[in-house]
């Protein structure tokens, strides 16, 4: 269909979201339970296991057994009790990456304790709604001691502002009740958001045109046919061209083919038509990490516009990455954080 769609339904057995821009997929929230000992998302209290010297980060016990590993080690000390969030995915026998830095998401509003200051999105643009809501999140946090951080988020402008002000309490509360529990053995404090739940903080702004519910939706939407078809490595990139990914132990493989286009524009179209869809393609395949991409050949005065094909795709993509830049082999680097799980993962795991 036209427009923009949100299905809610099962992939693989588990229970799925997926957003869709006039019929192709745009993004999937797939429910990690079993794939991983805990969710992206998640918030957990942890204790201090190991220091590592070297790396200046520490390594942390985590509930169920699980390890984390957390970048920053100041000020702590081995037996120290910790509340950290998953902020990401890792391969089998690795340490899951974590933050110290928690936030409390809501469909209007973000909560960040220990970051304190009142922000609106700059997609607000109204004068009188930006007031309302600098005054609300002031009159929230006045007199707390260690307040937090609030951020509305762009959704809130299109909001009562009633709904926003019990959301904002909601949060809070919530907030001061995970900190207050700092203490103790591993534990798991607050799950991550169901699928469900996570399209409605995140997809529902703008309003969809269409919302499909129930067991069979992704089948009914065609959802279903184009997650599977992210099982293959093959991306058609029309024209006869297309790619291969392959996630390897070390790295995310891509190879950009022309096909039997022999024209001189051949390379270039075949490699800006990836560019173009190479943030969907990690991003719903779940792919992260050190990416090698082998661009069909061009000529190197080309590698300019491509760059800049490149910047442009990857400069709404909410998970951070890096363009580092060509290697002496003529292979562009990337490296994108492992946000979530792998597809692959989710569907072998179901």
């Amino acid at each position: 269909m036209k427009g923009r769609q949100i299905v809610l339904g099962q992939v693989f057995g588990r229970d799925a979201a997926a957003l869709m821009q006039d019929g192709a997929l745009v993004d999937l929230i797939i429910d990690p339970t079993g794939a991983t000992p805990i969710a992206p998302g998640a918030i957990c209290r942890g204790k201090v296991d190991r220091l590592v010297k070297g790396q200046g980060g520490v390594f942390l016990k985590l509930p169920d057994g699980a390890k984390g590993y957390l970048r920053d080690r100041s000020g702590l000390r081995e037996g120290q009790a910790i509340l950290v969030q998953i902020s990401g995915a890792a391969e089998d026998g690795k340490a899951i990456p974590v933050s110290a830095r928690l936030n409390f998401r809501g469909r209007h509003i973000i909560v960040t304790p220990g970051m304190p200051g009142v922000n609106v999105s700059r997609r607000i643009r109204e004068t009188d709604i930006r007031d309302e809501l600098q005054g609300l999140g002031d009159a929230a946090v006045e007199g707390l001691p260690d307040a937090p951080g609030i951020v509305f988020r762009s959704a809130a402008a299109h909001a009562e502002l009633d709904a926003i002000a019990d959301e904002l309490n909601q949060l809070l509360d919530l907030c001061k009740a995970i900190l207050a529990d700092a203490d103790g053995a591993p534990e798991l404090l607050l799950d991550a958001p169901e699928p469900a739940e996570a399209a409605w903080h995140d997809w529902a702004e703008p309003a969809p045109d269409a919302i499909e519910d129930g067991d069979d939706a992704f089948e009914h939407s065609g959802a279903l046919e184009a997650v599977e078809a992210l099982l293959s490595p093959r991306i058609e990139l029309g024209g006869g061209a297309w790619a291969e990914m392959e996630a390897l132990r070390a790295l995310v493989a891509v190879d950009v083919n022309t096909g039997s286009n022999t024209s001189p524009a051949a390379g270039l179209k075949a490699n800006i038509a990836l560019a173009r869809d190479l943030p969907r393609q990690l991003r719903l395949r779940g792919h992260g990490g050190q990416i090698v991409v082998d661009f069909a050949p061009m000529p190197k005065r080309d590698r300019g516009t491509l760059e800049q094909t490149l910047r442009a795709a990857f400069k709404s993509e909410s998970a951070e990455t890096v363009l580092i830049g060509w290697t002496a082999m003529g292979l562009f680097e990337i490296s994108r954080k492992r946000d979530r799980l792998p597809l692959s993962r989710l569907a072998g795991d179901a």
